[in-house]
């Protein structure tokens, strides 16, 4: 659609003319040739971006001057708006600076007025434009609030408050679900896995952030001092972000040896196992696992529509999670084989060998080995007896065996999901180091700034920024983004979502 009338020749852009000719003549004249390069480069900069400035602003005038009255505007409301008057401004901040919108009002009486000319320019609500949404956005993953400001100001001399880029790194990120409702992504070589992965990593939130009951807890926690906390009162602070995680990888077979081997032992193959590749991320902080789950397995069905790939699910062992993703397959109709995290057996397995040796002594790394193959080989129950029958056998006392007691009840209560025989044989990964790495990539990196206390909208904003920026998504999401700006803020003022034609 065009709103134009024939061109206004030469009387158009006068003013940036006449300030790209000043600048001209500036360069060609004694002051700035004794200007060094840099200091040369900030004049450019800054007289330059006024030329740009200008630019927009006569390109916006002659949108004004060309600007034809339109028959039959009408409003969602069903009122026809037929009184027209020229004239109405709006201020727009642009990347460039402050520039002044002027076109016309579509009137009727006691109802409000339509601007036809604001759909066309997609004219956001709010006063800062979308090159500046766009961004405060990229900045303020990177860094905090006030220093995106700095930034957005160096970038454009364009002065923001910090609550100002936080309100628009919000805006920018609220049609995410919506994006990826919408996304389909390419096919995936046959034969390869799926892979689901889930963790989550705690935030510092401000009081009113907290879910209930860890706000109730942090009430009735007393502090020993006023000015700082002591050892253990850091606890009720924060609340915790999901993280979901989905990617393809072409299978790897292994056998234990490849994996790990006792000091001193060579190396069987160079087999360096599956790869990950297409990762995609999720991660929020006001939905809880239920919800993460239910959003990586969204992504996961838009991969594998027709169910015909095999599925596999990464975890750390944490109950809520297992037990969501088996009701959410089983809702789904779609088979997952739940893998947990060998490290974190291995880990289990360092518990135990401290009530057996001493910290420091070689023997332990070897009896860790040892058992971790048997591990790795799917007697995972076997070596739990083990390490029970060896702590009964040297007569430790409850506190002595706590170690080997914990590693032993670990094993056997997911001795469901440690069936690494099988998925070395599969060549799947047995490994969250994936999800581990998204956690310190989405959430530690950006969210434990020093002495930040997050509010709920403001983290939840930046997570979902920080996932389409890892996830390669940001570029095609803008896109989006800016369509439905113009169906939410626009289109949707009038009759069947129809902005009037010239």
């Amino acid at each position: 659609m065009s709103a134009y009338v024939p061109a206004a020749g030469d009387e158009a852009f006068g003013r940036a003319r006449e300030q790209f000719g000043a600048m001209v003549s500036w360069l060609s004249g004694s002051e700035s040739g004794e200007l060094g390069h840099g200091r040369l480069e900030q004049e450019l900069e800054v007289r330059g971006r006024e030329v740009l400035r200008l630019l927009f602003q006569d390109h916006l005038d002659l949108r004004a001057a060309r600007e034809i009255r339109r028959e039959d505007v009408m409003g969602v409301d069903g009122v026809g708006r037929v009184r027209v008057e020229k004239g109405h401004q709006r201020g727009l901040a642009t990347v460039f600076g402050l520039v002044r919108v002027t076109r016309m009002a579509y009137r009727a009486v006691g109802v409000g007025n339509l601007y036809p000319a604001d759909g066309v320019l997609n004219l956001p609500l709010e006063k800062h434009s979308h090159g500046l949404r766009r961004l405060a956005a990229i900045e303020s993953v990177r860094g905090s609030f006030e220093q995106a400001g700095l930034a957005v100001e160096r970038a454009t001399g364009v002065q923001m408050g910090k609550r100002q880029v936080e309100q628009l790194a919000r805006a920018a990120a609220v049609d995410a679900d919506g994006f990826y409702a919408q996304r389909r992504p390419g096919p995936s070589p046959p034969g390869d896995v799926l892979v689901l992965s889930f963790d989550g990593k705690g935030i510092v939130m401000r009081p009113d952030a907290l879910r209930k009951a860890t706000a109730r807890a942090a009430a009735h926690t007393k502090h020993k001092l006023t000015t700082r906390l002591s050892r253990g009162e850091k606890r009720n602070r924060k609340r915790m972000a999901e993280v979901g995680s989905v990617y393809d990888t072409t299978p790897a077979p292994r056998t234990a040896a490849d994996i790990i081997r006792t000091p001193g032992e060579k190396p069987r193959s160079g087999n360096r196992g599956p790869l990950a590749r297409d990762k995609w991320l999720t991660a929020s902080v006001v939905h809880d696992i239920p919800a993460v789950i239910s959003t990586t397995f969204d992504e996961a069905s838009r991969r594998d529509p027709d169910h015909t790939r095999t599925w596999i699910a990464l975890v750390d062992g944490n109950t809520t999670q297992i037990q969501t993703i088996q009701a959410e397959a089983k809702r789904r109709g779609v088979q997952v084989s739940i893998v947990c995290d060998f490290i974190h057996v291995l880990e289990y397995l360092w518990k135990a060998a401290w009530s057996f040796f001493y910290e420091g002594d070689p023997e332990a790394e070897v009896w860790v080995a040892e058992h971790a193959k048997k591990v790795l080989d799917g007697h995972a129950n076997a070596v739990a007896a083990a390490i029970r029958h060896e702590a009964t056998n040297s007569g430790f006392s409850a506190e002595e065996r706590k170690g080997a007691d914990t590693a032993a009840n670990y094993l056997t209560t997911k001795h469901p999901y440690l069936n690494y025989a099988h998925a070395l044989d599969q060549g799947w990964p047995i490994a969250t180091g994936i999800i581990e790495g998204a956690c310190r990539h989405l959430v530690k990196d950006r969210m434990d700034i020093t002495g930040a206390r997050w509010g709920l909208d403001g983290a939840e904003a930046i997570l979902t920024l920080r996932a389409l920026l890892s996830n390669g998504d940001f570029n095609a999401y803008w896109t989006f983004h800016l369509d439905q700006e113009k169906r939410r803020v626009h289109q949707a003022r009038y009759l069947d979502e129809a902005l009037p034609a010239a």
